[in-house]
């Protein structure tokens, strides 16, 4: 669809359900406007997707919608984190216009894609992680975790207040919840559902069964594990994500010692140990790295199945009703992750791995089965594609493309090249340093503002980003272009460093509806 010159349905309050009875007779489902399920995780790297890559784990359900759809390969954030992240996903806006930079509070009053959807004559839920603080709008039904949610007898909000939901565990909770949805979504209407997991968010607690089937594995090392930051010191230097030196008791499930007084504990349970006796043999140095980096993928990966197996039952269920046929299943990530690779776990940076998002799309009748797709897509154009799934009209302000048209095997003549990227979050209890780039289709350029450190790479000769080649004689021309761009980027999607010195005196939101339940969500899953 174009997008609209005068935007009318922009509107920031909610259409009452009684208000779409009039579009009901023009919003039945079918073809033109189908059903959505929008799949979503917290922190899944697109590496621990089997269609990805087949090394690591084996995720048969997401492999289905991928057998039976299209996977995007070049799929990224623009902010790799996750409050940011969704808020983007939302409005099809780049963070210093939706105004959620860091972990602060998201402005529901103003335009997103649910709304729309929801003025259009759609069903609209929103199940799961939210994780913008304020209550969620352009929803008819919403029940969600306060905060990051807790793995364990987690509570839910809706509307009406909260529930602790003793002995369920989040994503098989979500999983209930969705279906439950679904089944008593309108028949009359096409629905919108939200299906948005905690996992596999840190602490990466998995489910018993999972966690037993898990703890024997060992897993290859990434083959830039070791690396020693040469030519990326002052990026790296100070980061707190190192699995040598930050993955913690609390991480490692290790049992505190008896009697420790509160203050003590939660120092034990955030220290990093130097020396550990595993099975009677004594751990130090690289023998002990690499059991961090084990037991961090014995609990990630097994947070990861219990998506799978969740993606498993929704396609079940949308294949014994027939919905399959007229529903499209979306699969994505707020960002990637590093697995191990250059040492870290976690996110922020603008390395490959941090911003890499995971894209399967299941659209059956219009998208080839079995496809992928190169082409450069961002969170931005998540808004404008859903939009254009339903056959509605985009208005003028979002800042992206429609991915629809690459769905269809059909990428646009003036398609991207490059795309801008921003993180904001400095300083951090991470140790990121703030920085801004450009990634185009082989290079990239990172500017850390703050440090005026510039780091380039090669992706085509380096993927794993080990050499930075700023400064380089040979590349001067190309870092004289890919500067240039970068700038005009920045001109382009109009960041004009209005956040550029905002900051949080912590991670944590400081004005939360739920405050009681932020602090169980700070004290045990952060």
């Amino acid at each position: 669809m174009n997008k609209l010159q005068k935007v009318s349905l922009c509107t920031a309050g909610l259409l009452p359900l009684a208000g779409a009875n009039a579009q009901q007779a023009s919003a039945q489902p079918s073809p033109e406007r189908p059903n959505v399920i929008f799949i979503f995780t917290d922190d899944h790297a697109a590496n621990a997707i089997s269609a990805y890559n087949k090394a690591l784990t084996h995720t048969p359900n997401m492999d289905r919608l991928a057998q039976n759809g299209m996977v995007f390969d070049n799929c990224f954030a623009t902010n790799s984190i996750s409050t940011p992240s969704r808020a983007t996903v939302l409005t099809g806006k780049y963070s210093h216009l939706n105004g959620t930079p860091v972990f602060n509070e998201f402005d529901g009053s103003q335009q997103t894609f649910p709304k729309l959807l929801q003025q259009a004559g759609y069903t609209t839920a929103m199940i799961g992680k939210w994780h913008l603080t304020s209550d969620p709008t352009g929803f008819d039904h919403w029940d969600i975790f306060p905060g990051q949610g807790l793995y364990y007898d987690p509570i839910m909000y809706t509307a009406e207040g909260g529930t602790r939901y003793k002995g369920g565990y989040a994503t098989n909770l979500v999983t209930d919840k969705a279906i439950e949805f679904i089944e008593n979504a309108p028949k009359d209407r096409p629905f919108l559902l939200m299906c948005h997991h905690k996992a596999p968010h840190r602490p990466f607690q998995p489910r018993p069964d999972l966690r037993e089937k898990y703890k024997d594995k060992t897993f290859p090392i990434p083959e830039t594990f070791w690396d020693d930051y040469a030519t990326r010191e002052a990026a790296l230097k100070d980061n707190k994500m190192t699995i040598a030196d930050w993955y913690t008791n609390n991480d490692l499930k290790l049992t505190p010692p008896p009697g420790l007084p509160s203050d003590s504990l939660a120092k034990w349970l955030a220290s990093s140990p130097k020396m550990l006796v595993v099975d009677g043999d004594t751990l130090r140095g690289r023998e002990l790295i690499q059991y961090k980096y084990n037991r961090y993928m014995q609990d990630y990966l097994a947070c990861v199945e219990a998506v799978d197996e969740s993606i498993g039952q929704i396609l079940d269920y949308l294949e014994k009703t027939g919905l399959d046929k007229n529903t499209v299943v979306i699969y994505s990530s707020d960002q990637g992750f590093f697995l191990g690779e250059h040492g870290l776990f976690d996110k922020r940076y603008m390395y490959e791995e941090s911003i890499r998002m995971p894209f399967i799309v299941m659209w059956k009748g219009v998208i080839q089965p079995g496809t992928r797709n190169h082409d450069l897509v961002t969170n931005v154009d998540f808004a404008e594609t859903f939009l254009d799934m339903a056959g509605v009209d985009i208005p003028e302000d979002m800042q992206g493309r429609s991915i629809v048209p690459l769905m269809k095997g059909k990428t646009p003549k003036d398609w991207r090249k490059d795309f801008y990227y921003r993180y904001y979050h400095d300083p951090n209890e991470h140790g990121t340093p703030a920085h801004y780039g450009v990634r185009t289709e082989r290079y990239k350029l990172i500017y850390f503002w703050r440090l005026d450190h510039w780091e380039l790479f090669d992706l085509k000769k380096d993927p794993n980003e080990l050499v930075n080649l700023y400064g380089n004689p040979k590349y001067a021309k190309i870092q004289k272009r890919l500067t240039e761009r970068l700038y005009a980027l920045k001109k382009e999607v109009k960041d004009e460093d209005q956040f550029a010195y905002y900051t949080l005196k912590s991670g944590i939101v400081p004005r939360d509806k739920y405050a009681k339940d932020m602090k169980i969500v700070r004290r045990n899953d952060m």
